[in-house]
């Protein structure tokens, strides 16, 4: 039986044991909203990150194949590693591999993956230009500011540092508030180069899940929702501040060992 925790500023907690159950859970909840913005506004505009949420979404492609109306999705990626689109590095290899051939109705013109170049600046300057004709072609809505595209939905992880996207700690790209997309040249994590969704505009979705399984990220987890994870109150990791600033809605999805310290 899951356990849902939700507070007043639209803030979902849903703690299952399994992964399994997490996989489930995350199909059940993206094909809902699939449904509802689709009716809505004849579209769904999704950002995938890479890690393990790949393989969590497994349920989605396989179970709810024939039940959503794929040919209405566009997809985008929150980062991505500056590799080649073929390269085992690369998210949209990930995502490709993994979920699209599974599903196999979105059309290739809705999948925007970045355009390889050996320079990650320029990868990241042509996202962001990217991004930019598909607002200005009333291809996506912007925020409520009017200043950032506003996505349906970011399926986004985190690190045991608390990372979001390629937003991490440590670095100075989390602090970025111009850009909407820029780049990394020294990630802590391999591969070294990597573009990055910026903060105000990943906190601008309209939903946000966070798909948390490990009891490896049970301190991440417990730093940002609460609980003991046995340490001295550190200054926000990038997953807390998303918890506290985003616009939309922010849904956690955890199994049992990612909760464990809640």
């Amino acid at each position: 039986m899951a356990q849902l925790i939700k507070n007043k500023k639209k803030r979902e907690v849903i703690k299952l044991v399994t992964e399994e159950q997490v996989a489930v859970a995350l199909a059940q909840y993206t094909a809902d909203l699939s449904e509802k913005y689709i009716k809505e506004k004849g579209c769904f505009n999704v950002v995938l990150s890479g890690g393990t949420l790949i393989h969590t979404m497994r349920v989605l492609a396989e179970v709810y194949k024939n039940a959503v109306d794929w040919s209405k999705w566009r997809v985008f990626w929150v980062d991505e590693r500056v590799v080649p689109l073929d390269d085992c590095d690369s998210n949209y290899n990930l995502a490709n591999e993994g979920f699209f051939k599974k599903v196999k109705k979105i059309p290739k013109q809705n999948i925007y993956p970045i355009h390889y170049s050996c320079s990650a600046h320029e990868v990241a300057c042509d996202y962001e230009s990217r991004l930019k004709t598909l607002v200005q072609n009333k291809v996506l809505p912007t925020s409520a500011c009017g200043c950032f595209p506003k996505f349906d939905l970011m399926l986004l992880g985190i690190g045991p540092d608390g990372h979001i996207a390629s937003l991490f700690p440590n670095r100075p790209q989390r602090y970025e508030k111009k850009h909407w997309v820029t780049s990394i040249l020294d990630s802590p994590k391999p591969p070294p180069e990597r573009i990055t969704m910026t903060f105000p505009l990943i906190k601008c979705a309209s939903n946000i899940a966070m798909v948390v399984t490990g009891k490896e990220l049970a301190d991440p987890v417990a730093k940002t929702l609460g609980g003991n994870c046995g340490c001295a109150p550190p200054p926000p990791i990038p997953c807390s501040e998303l918890q506290m600033e985003a616009e939309g809605e922010v849904t956690w999805i955890l199994d049992k060992g990612a909760a464990s310290k809640l």
